[in-house]
């Protein structure tokens, strides 16, 4: 081999190692780059490859001509191109040497960003002046992922995706729509590393209806459904939450692929059947609220996210009862004893509280109801055996009592 074929081949090796792990950048291509100094003209980054990176310095200032940089952060940057060994980026055409044509086109075919400032609504859309000299064009449609009122916009500074460039520069549209599209695919791509179900996050209230609530979870979109914002089932959603309402949710199921996340409310507390034995041991006497009759029984809410079931069998006072709601109505509320706790398949069963224990040393209280002989007196007025479930303790109680001719006679 010839010193000079040596040659050539060791300075390709060299080459090869010095870009080893980095592929050739292509336009429009976005990159993590580091800015090392703030020049006059110049924004110099650097973007651990051979080679200097720079960006117009005009890109990277305000309306008062202030950096929004500081040296040394991370910024992201849209490679334009290579020039003597120089790495051109472009944070946003709109601004500086980019804002001619020929840099928009480019700017199209590379899907590099550019700032424009919205000048006034027309017909389909908004008029979009860009760099200050160059019209163009954004449709409705194509300026946000979300309905907004069109004076939004007027006069406002933001960033675009040339989605035509034709008639060399004459028909330019625009979509900000797009830029929204991949920034929030960019925040799922990150939410999916980091989220898991069970974790618990901060969501904001962006919809409700009747079968739940939409929570935007840090960029992405989850439902609460209905059965998972209360545990009481008859709770007015409505009621409990309210558009723009910031609050934490548990995650129970996440699918980036359907982009379809199942979020919950009522679980981010304690379980009410936590303790559930403790709270409620068999033999408790406790007053309910009949929550739901179904053809085998009664359910009695003893508290949030507790309910306990009364068995129509036990409801009998003498007389077969073909339905609960023969004897109770949901809203009641009923006196019942805890029988038994299962807090493995969380049930309790209750029966009926015939007599309510009083606490000792209790004062006396005005009754709400008519007493027994009230009842007993306007029983025997009315001559009438079908007072329903007073009548049917009525009679079980006359029928107890010694001064019953019945147990006279014995």
């Amino acid at each position: 081999m010839t010193d000079e074929k040596r040659n050539t081949t060791s300075f390709a090796e060299m080459m090869a190692h010095e870009n080893t792990g980095f592929a050739r950048l292509q336009p429009g291509e976005k990159v993590r780059v580091k800015v090392v100094k703030i020049g006059r003209e110049w924004v110099f980054v650097d973007t651990g490859r051979k080679g200097e990176g720079v960006v117009d310095v005009r890109e990277v200032m305000d309306a008062q001509g202030r950096p929004m940089v500081r040296e040394g952060e991370m910024i992201d940057a849209f490679f334009r191109e290579s020039a003597g060994g120089e790495l051109r980026f472009s944070v946003r055409l709109g601004k500086g040497a980019g804002a001619d044509l020929s840099a928009y086109e480019d700017a199209y075919h590379s899907r590099i960003p550019v700032e424009g400032v919205v000048q006034r609504e027309i017909k389909g859309g908004y008029e979009v002046m860009l760099g200050g000299s160059v019209r163009a064009f954004c449709p409705y449609s194509q300026m946000s992922l979300h309905r907004t009122e069109p004076s939004v916009w007027i006069n406002t500074r933001t960033t675009f995706h040339i989605v035509q460039f034709e008639e060399k520069g004459r028909n330019i549209v625009l979509s900000r729509r797009q830029i929204e599209e991949e920034q929030q695919a960019e925040q799922r791509a990150r939410l999916a590393e980091t989220l898991k179900p069970g974790m618990v996050v901060t969501g904001v209230v962006t919809s409700i209806r009747d079968f739940g609530a939409f929570v935007d979870f840090g960029g992405a979109d989850g439902l609460v459904p209905k059965s998972e914002i209360s545990y009481d089932p008859k709770a007015d959603i409505h009621q409990l939450l309210a558009v723009g309402q910031s609050l934490p949710v548990r995650i129970l199921e996440l699918d980036f692929h359907r982009n379809k996340h199942l979020l919950s409310i009522k679980q981010v507390g304690p379980d009410p059947w936590e303790n559930i034995v403790d709270r409620f041991p068999a033999g408790t006497h406790v007053t309910g609220r009949v929550s739901r009759l179904a053809p085998f029984g009664a359910f009695i809410r003893l508290a949030d996210g507790v309910d306990g079931l009364m068995h129509i069998s036990a409801m009998k006072l003498g007389k077969r009862i073909g339905h609960p709601k023969e004897v109770l109505s949901e809203g009641d509320e009923v006196p019942v004893v805890v029988e038994e706790v299962n807090p493995d398949t969380k049930r309790i069963s209750l029966s009926w509280d015939r007599e309510p224990p009083v606490p000792e040393n209790a004062p006396p209280a005005e009754p709400e109801a008519p007493s027994w002989n009230e009842i007993k007196s306007r029983f025997q007025e009315s001559g009438d055996s079908s007072m329903g479930l007073f009548g049917q303790l009525l009679q079980k109680k006359l029928s107890e009592s010694p001064s019953s001719p019945r147990n006279r006679k014995k």
